[in-house]
């Protein structure tokens, strides 16, 4: 998988969590921000793969048939 590496917004929220300074958290607070960013990855992925096969099947149903090969 690449990696888009165009420039994001400045409002752009994964940006914004890119370059959190991350010094004033406590061990405890790091724990619980990547909980938290791993449900949300997770999330994403789940959105990503219901939208790859919300699309497969949308090809699909508007796919050529196939050439039944019967010579008609």
């Amino acid at each position: 998988m690449e990696i888009d590496e165009r420039p994001r917004p400045k409002g752009d929220l994964a940006s914004q969590l890119a370059t959190e300074l991350l010094d004033p958290y406590s061990n405890n607070e790091l724990n619980e921000r990547i909980q938290l960013l791993e449900l949300e990855i997770a999330r994403t992925v789940a959105h990503r793969n219901k939208a790859s096969a919300h699309r497969a099947a949308a090809e699909a149903l508007f796919r050529n048939p196939a050439p039944s090969g019967n010579g008609s």
